[in-house]
């Protein structure tokens, strides 16, 4: 269990969901926290903002006569009860370019009684009380036909507090916690998505390089679309493919041509040795070179059959490829003595196989198994449908050990030694 999720945890996928995840979580943990820390100390940082924000805005809302003089506010066509309801808690003044006040809110003059007109006005925030209640307060400019105007607004900083605490703090929690779940939701199924998009050749490289094997060599992993981190790695892994490529091709033509240039002296030298008065030491070495002579063989089979280009599968019939295999090594079981024996099961079963790499196993099992037969034994060759043994009486750990080869059909060849009861 517990290799399984270290497993699941060193997945780069899970790694990158579990970032996008920590970061959204943070991110979110991060504005919480400085909407909790500033309702919890009272910051007056929001009302400043708010209310300079606001001037600025209320300044362009000023509808003008015809002569171009202020004589009311856009927003109290809309809301025309606010500054009427509030005020003791908000109220507006407009000042021309001289410093003249030619417009008030329903407060009316007395509310900025203790804000003096500096001449000429700046723009920017201030603050003033009224009667005894702190007000947050900005100027801001407007134009009109060349002309300049200046809104001064001014709200109470505990209405401010109030509207926050009571409106604006909770609704935020709110959105936020709706907001959160949205942005885990829509980020989680485009993480994920981008995921499985950004691995997916990650997986078809891996199936890629499942299939390289001996026989497929030349094969290359594909470096398209691959993300700009993989594609050195393939890089590298592709040169080490073609160092390997040409390290097995050169040793096997090697191993081809040291066979071939083996293959004749050792002819030569078994031609002289049958041609010598028959004696011990010619016998010997006669022995010598048949098996030299055979190992020579069996590398040039090797050699041949190490490409999987040369195989040519084809159905064949299997009892056929066997009476070829005896036909073929009937001479030299006569002089060794031996028979073969045939018991087919098979019920004309055939197999696909490539015909002269299936006839060079049988008679590699069956020069085998005459070279271990004793003198007047017979060497039985079983077929069934999707095998065949051959199995002689050589000399072993006890007198009734027998040889067994076995040949299965889609397997490789195994040879052992069987006891009798």
């Amino acid at each position: 269990m517990r290799f399984r999720i270290e497993k699941q945890l060193n997945s780069i996928s899970v790694k990158t969901l579990l970032a996008f995840f920590i970061s959204m979580v943070l991110s979110i943990s991060l504005i919480v926290f400085v909407l909790d820390a500033v309702y919890f100390f009272k910051n007056s940082i929001f009302s400043e903002t708010d209310v300079n924000d606001f001037a600025k805005n209320f300044a362009q809302e000023i509808l003008y006569n015809k002569e171009g003089i202020p004589e009311k506010m856009g927003l109290e066509l809309e809301y025309p009860w606010l500054f009427e309801s509030l005020v003791q808690e908000a109220a507006y003044r407009v000042i021309d370019q001289s410093g003249k006040v030619v417009l008030y809110s329903a407060a009316g003059a007395a509310f900025w009684s203790s804000v003096d007109i500096v001449h000429p006005v700046t723009t920017g925030y201030f603050k003033f009380e009224h009667d005894g209640v702190l007000m947050d307060a900005a100027t801001a400019k407007a134009e009109n036909d060349g002309q300049s105007w200046f809104v001064q607004l001014a709200v109470s900083r505990r209405f401010m507090f109030f509207s926050h605490d009571t409106f604006g703090f909770r609704f935020v929690r709110s959105g936020v916690i709706i907001f959160s779940l949205v942005l885990l939701l829509v980020f989680f199924f485009c993480a994920h998505f981008i995921v499985r998009h950004t691995l997916k050749p990650l997986r078809k490289l891996s199936e890629s390089a499942a299939l390289i094997s001996p026989k497929f060599l030349q094969a290359r992993l594909e470096n398209d679309n691959l993300p700009t981190e993989i594609a050195p790695l393939v890089i590298s892994f592709n040169h080490t493919l073609e160092r390997l490529e040409h390290g097995y091709r050169t040793q096997q033509e090697f191993l081809s041509t040291a066979a071939h240039e083996l293959k004749t002296p050792l002819t030569l030298i078994r031609t002289q040795l049958e041609l010598m008065e028959e004696t011990e030491e010619r016998n010997w070495l006669l022995n010598d070179a048949n098996y030299m002579s055979r190992q020579v063989q069996q590398l040039l089979l090797l050699a041949e059959t190490s490409e999987f280009n040369n195989y040519n599968f084809i159905v064949v019939d299997i009892r056929y490829v066997v009476d070829e295999a005896i036909y073929y090594l009937q001479r030299m079981a006569e002089s060794e003595k031996v028979n073969f024996v045939v018991k087919d099961y098979s019920n004309g079963s055939q197999w696909r196989a490539d015909r002269g790499a299936l006839f060079t196993l049988l008679k590699n099992l069956l020069e085998n198994s005459i070279q271990h037969a004793p003198a007047d034994t017979s060497i039985l060759i079983v077929i069934y449908s999707n095998k065949i043994q051959v199995r002689d009486w050589g000399v072993a750990l006890t007198k009734a050990s027998y040889h067994s080869y076995l040949l299965v059909f889609g397997a490789e060849i195994t040879g052992e030694i069987l006891e009798q009861d």
